[in-house]
């Protein structure tokens, strides 16, 4: 089945000015994709919309919403509020917010109905590092777990089980945060460590019902790609001989690639693909190819926007 991309330049209404998650990241990778015509008029291209208040509350509490609305609003007198030393926003980063939230549901609604096979969700701001309770790390929602708890409950009978996988440079904490306890959603990472947000170790696998459901493989600053990528495999061969997910969602962050400026991992194009065309492989296994990937991280503007098609080309 074809790829769909869920793309909106309402992403940009995300204007966070000189900082290294800016506007030119959504652009640059657009311009990528759509340079290559006949791959891009291969994609199904879809509208995202904005994540509803019930949407958003499976995964956040009135606090994160309350908060980043405020920092809006005074953002519009200000021009830009920080909600942390990380994390900025301008007067309309709740619509972009709610729409890269929002993106990643419509992702899931158009996989879960075989409208297309698999989404790329090409969304900003980023969302794996925000938790239940807080904004952080350039990240407003958690656009992943939204997805997450929206398939759960939208579709009860189709996708029970999800699977997360994140392969940012980052350990997305907020994610952690969210399912720590659920036995239903496995969250797996390979992140570089220590690093920001300094959470991740190998000893967190969960806690209570959801204890086994967390796997992280703390990665070593320049770690050579092809023993990144034995952890990987190891990693996702361990989680599919006792976990079948119906869904599949990566947290595909692009900061791990040797030329990013805020990673020191040595990843390159090729092992980006190999680990996007082996999830696939574990969607088609146990999840009839449900697999949705939305944007985290990637800092290099000379790079991404190749990185990102080579992703965007593996998920057919």
């Amino acid at each position: 089945m074809s790829t769909a991309i869920i793309h909106s330049d309402a992403y940009l209404k995300h204007d966070t000015g000189d900082h290294p998650e800016c506007i030119e990241r959504y652009q640059v990778a657009m311009k990528r994709l759509t340079a290559d015509a006949d791959f891009w008029q291969s994609l199904v291209k879809l509208d995202p919309r904005q994540a509803t208040a019930e949407d958003l509350q499976r995964c956040h509490s009135e606090r994160v919403m309350g908060r980043v609305g405020h920092a809006c609003l005074q953002a519009a007198v200000y021009a830009q509020v920080s909600l942390d030393a990380d994390t900025v926003v301008s007067a309309d980063s709740d619509i972009a917010a709610r729409l890269a939230a929002g993106g990643a549901c419509r992702a899931v609604d158009a996989v879960a109905t075989g409208e297309t096979g698999s989404a790329f969700v090409a969304c900003r701001p980023p969302g794996h590092h925000a938790t239940f309770n807080q904004s952080m790390g350039f990240c407003l929602y958690n656009n992943a777990a939204v997805a997450a708890r929206y398939g759960q409950a939208t579709y009860p009978e189709l996708i029970k089980r999800v699977l997360i996988m994140d392969f940012d440079v980052h350990h997305g904490n907020g994610t952690q945060d969210i399912f720590y306890d659920d036995p239903t959603v496995f969250y797996f990472s390979l992140h570089q460590y220590p690093w920001y947000p300094g959470t991740g170790g190998a000893d967190e696998r969960g806690t209570r019902e959801g204890e086994g459901s967390t796997i992280n493989l703390p990665v070593r600053a320049a770690t050579p790609a092809l023993e990144y990528m034995r952890m990987f495999e190891r990693g996702l061969e361990t989680i599919m001989k006792t976990f079948s997910p119906d869904l599949v969602i990566i947290s595909a962050g692009f900061d791990a690639h040797l030329a990013d400026p805020l990673g020191q991992l040595l990843l390159t194009d090729t092992e980006y693909h190999q680990m996007t065309a082996r999830l696939k492989e574990a969607a088609r296994s146990t999840a009839g190819g449900r697999l949705i990937s939305c944007l985290e991280g990637g800092y290099n503007l000379d790079t991404l926007g190749e990185t990102i098609l080579t992703h965007v080309k593996a998920l057919e």
